[in-house]
């Protein structure tokens, strides 16, 4: 059984950094593109970031704006998310995904079914 689980959200005031961790588990994920997306209260999901097997990566630079650095290890099946400079509109809970989708398509996905697996979600809360 395939499963994503994040870990390393939680509060954090305006202005911190936090580094959010994405363990796979049930398949070889060689192949597969990795990223993150969030969600904030009452807001479609949003892609953040994601990055292929060979480490090519692309970000949504409008949310992004520098702050974000996605990186992968594939001997430990871990993608990371290291975020900078929070600030209160980054409060949301950010969701590990895993999936065959080619990697310049990935910013246009908006539903759980532009991606094949999903993890749980990590809640990210950034206060003023």
């Amino acid at each position: 059984q395939v499963q994503l689980v994040e870990s390393g959200g939680g509060l954090v005031q305006a202005g911190g950094s936090l580094r959010l961790s994405c363990a796979a588990s049930g398949r070889t994920f060689s192949g597969y593109v990795m990223g993150w997306f969030r969600q904030a209260p009452g807001k479609e999901r949003e892609f953040v970031a994601a990055i292929t097997w060979s480490g090519a990566i692309t970000y949504n630079a409008d949310s992004v704006k520098g702050r974000f650095t996605i990186s992968r290890d594939n001997a430990k099946n871990t993608v990371t998310l290291q975020i900078n400079s929070l600030n209160p509109e980054d409060t949301a809970v950010y969701y590990c995904a895993a999936g065959l989708l080619p990697l310049a398509r990935w910013k246009n996905v908006r539903s759980v079914y532009g991606v094949d697996y999903w993890g749980k979600g990590t809640p990210v809360t950034v206060s003023s």
